[in-house]
Formats: C-alpha cells, sequence, structure tokens
C-alpha cells in the first residue's frame, strides 16, 4: 500500500457506525422497566431482548457472511445501518413483546454481518503496522456507546417515554448511514489469484489456527468478563457497598477506565500486539483476584473495579488488530465473522454462568471466575507465543 495520511476521519465514521449500533444492541437494558410495563411483561422477560439479540448473532454472523462475501463492503455496511435503522422503528411501534422480539431477531441478524464488514474495512484502510492503532479507533466507538449511548437512551426513555429512545437511536443510525455514503471510500475486498495460482481451502489456510487462537481467548477472556459484568450493578451495591446514588458515577469511571484502554492500545499495541495481549489477560487475572479478595472494602474494592475497565478495554482491540494483520486476506471477512461470534457466545454464556454463581455461591465469588477464566486465556496465548516463537529460532 502507497504511503498515505493515516485515516482518522474515516475511522471515525466507522467508530460511529459502531456506536450507534452497539448503543442500539443494549438500549433495552437501559429502559427496561418501563418497555416491560409497556408490552406488560415482567423485567425478567423484558431482559430476554439482549439475549435474543446476542444468541442471533452468535448462530447466524457465520452463514450469512458466506452469503454475502460478494457483496461490496461500502454498500453492505450501508444495508446493514438501514435495518438497523428500520428495526429500531419497529421497537418503537410494538403492539406487544412478541413483536419486540421479531424485531431485534432481525436486528440481530444484520448485526453479525455488519461487524463482518466492519472489522476489516478499517483494517483495509491502513498498513499492516497501523491495524493496532485503526482497531482501537473503531473500537472506541463500542466503547463509547457503553459510556454515553445507552445511558442517553436510558434518560429519554425516562424522561419521555421508551418509544421515543428507539425512534432517537433510529434517526442516529441513519445519520451514519449518510457519513458512511459521503465520507467512505469503496474497498477492495476480494483476493485476486496470481496467474497459476489455485485458492486454498479455508481450512488448509496456514493462518487459520490464529484465527482459532484468538477466538478461543476471546472466548474465555468475555466468559470471564461477562460473569462478572453482568451483574456489576448489584455486585457494586452489596458487596463493596456503594450508596445507589453513587452508582451511576462509579459505572461511568469504570466506562472511562476503557477509554484509557483504547488510549493505551492506540499508542503501544502495533509494537508488540502479542505481549500487550499477554500483558492485558495477565492484568485480567491480577484484577479478578484483587476484587475476590479485596471487593468488600469499600473504596478500595471501587477503585480496583476502575482498573478492572482499564485492564480488560485493552484485550478487545489487541484480539481484533492481531487477527486483521496476521490473518491472511481471503480469510478476513470470516475471521471477523468468527470473532463475532465468539464474543456473543461468551456475552450470553458468561451471563449464564454468573446466574448459576449467583444463585449457588453468591455475588462475592463472581470475580474469581473473571480470574480463572482470564487465567486459562493467558495460559493459551502464552503457550501458543512460545510455540512460535521457538519454531522461529533457528537451532544453535
Amino acid at each position: 500500500m502507497p504511503r498515505q495520511p493515516f485515516p482518522t476521519a474515516k475511522l471515525l465514521v466507522i467508530a460511529g457506525a459502531i456506536f450507534v449500533c452497539v448503543s442500539s444492541e443494549f438500549l433495552p437494558t437501559g429502559i427496561l422497566p418501563e418497555l416491560a410495563r409497556g408490552v406488560g411483561v415482567t423485567e425478567a422477560t423484558a431482559g430476554l431482548l439482549v439475549s435474543v439479540f446476542a444468541f442471533t448473532v452468535a448462530l447466524s454472523t457465520i452463514p450469512l457472511t458466506r452469503l454475502t462475501h460478494r457483496y461490496p463492503r461500502k454498500w453492505l455496511m450501508v444495508a446493514t445501518l438501514g435495518i438497523f435503522a428500520a428495526t429500531n422503528v419497529l421497537c418503537a411501534l410494538a403492539p406487544d413483546f412478541a413483536w419486540l422480539i421479531v424485531g431485534r431477531v432481525v436486528g440481530g441478524l444484520a448485526h453479525g454481518v455488519f461487524w463482518a464488514v466492519t472489522t476489516p474495512y478499517a483494517a483495509r484502510l491502513v498498513r499492516p503496522n497501523q491495524i493496532v492503532r485503526a482497531a482501537s479507533i473503531t473500537t472506541a466507538g463500542g466503547t463509547l456507546a457503553f459510556i454515553l449511548g445507552v445511558p442517553m437512551g436510558a434518560a429519554i426513555g425516562h424522561a419521555v417515554g421508551w418509544r421515543l429512545s428507539f425512534v432517537v437511536m433510529a434517526s442516529l443510525i441513519v445519520v451514519f448511514a449518510l457519513l458512511v455514503v459521503v465520507f467512505l471510500p469503496p474497498v477492495e475486498h476480494r483476493v485476486t489469484l496470481a496467474t497459476g495460482e489455485i485458492a486454498l481451502p479455508a481450512r488448509r489456510d496456514p493462518t487459520l489456527r490464529l484465527v482459532l487462537l484468538v477466538c478461543s481467548i476471546i472466548v474465555l477472556a468475555v466468559l470471564g468478563q461477562n460473569t462478572l459484568s453482568t451483574y456489576i450493578a448489584p455486585w457494586l451495591l452489596e458487596v463493596p457497598q456503594v450508596e445507589p446514588e453513587q452508582l451511576a458515577s462509579v459505572l461511568f469511571l469504570g466506562g472511562i477506565g476503557g477509554a484509557v484502554a483504547l488510549i493505551i492500545s492506540a499508542l503501544v499495541g502495533d509494537k508488540d500486539p502479542h505481549r500487550v495481549l499477554l500483558g492485558g489477560l495477565a492484568g485480567l487475572v491480577a484484577v479478578g483476584i484483587l476484587l475476590g479478595l479485596f471487593g468488600s472494602t469499600g473504596w478500595p474494592g471501587v477503585l480496583v473495579y476502575i482498573l478492572w475497565g482499564v485492564v480488560f478495554g485493552i484485550v478487545p482491540p489487541l484480539a481484533q488488530g492481531l487477527m486483521m494483520r496476521d490473518v491472511s486476506k481471503r480469510l478476513r471477512d470470516m475471521a471477523a465473522a468468527a470473532l463475532t461470534t465468539s464474543f456473543n457466545v461468551a456475552i450470553g454464556g458468561g451471563a449464564l454462568i454468573g446466574s448459576f454463581v449467583l444463585a449457588g455461591l453468591g455475588l462475592a465469588w463472581l470475580p474469581w471466575f473473571l480470574a480463572g477464566f482470564a487465567l486459562l486465556a493467558f495460559v493459551l496465548l502464552a503457550v501458543e507465543t512460545f510455540r512460535v516463537r521457538r519454531a522461529e529460532t533457528p537451532d544453535a
């Protein structure tokens, strides 16, 4: 790729599109009581809207990515954003819970394809030694969704009704779809074979091992993360005993920690992504242990919670950037689809594991599961990194 200025503005458009889509994905969590009353179901039943979305993404992403592989990436991104906007309008008009479920399923179908497009799109705009930096910028959209997007939707829902929250979200999605049309260039995602070259099936691609490694690390790390984070509000209230009126501020500080992590990833991630990712996973183990040991100590436990936001925030952009940098170009879209599937399986699975831990052992045990799963991810990456570097070292 010829030398060109780093495309910050284009990457920010992608980050903005990710921001509105992640905000849309988790919007029901911020307006759950109002939404449940509005369609006449319990809050526990209304919470299934998030689970339905996540498992739809997990089941559909890879097959839909295969089906849409031949379509231009830019216009496929616009199409998925249009579907997101339409499903938010559908949810705003929902007369009952079944209608909401249909809207979330359709949104989940679009969501997986959206991620399979956006993750490699950013990698195609920059040089190989800039991919982790690019991933950190686009991933910031997801982090900002938790800091601003979901609280904004909740504030609108509390003030003027949950239906208007969906309408506002649909409008924002349309705005970013238009920005994609205006500012993002078309990219070539199909790999042209050289004369006489024979395409390898994906199962024989030597970089498939990296895809499986990164997806396994994400499954383990996010399982541990969501085992605790799904129940972070009751944990903060009951273990470090944060005052209810301080809960929103503490959650906000945790989100700010995630934003700090993205800055760290952007600055140092491209230099040695394996080592930085190993450091992030080691930090996640340490934070889980510290939360387990000192979570009940009040504000010291809260400070460790904020540190947790920094440590975990390093993992997704590094994993994403490492994969997009080193995987075969012809595998990029399917690798991104596999990564999206891994995230959503772990999100749903972590919430399920956390519910069993909560019922059987109690809130105070949740951090130990965070530490345990993170340790497995660390060992997996450490062993593979040692294997690769040993293979690259010539015999003495």
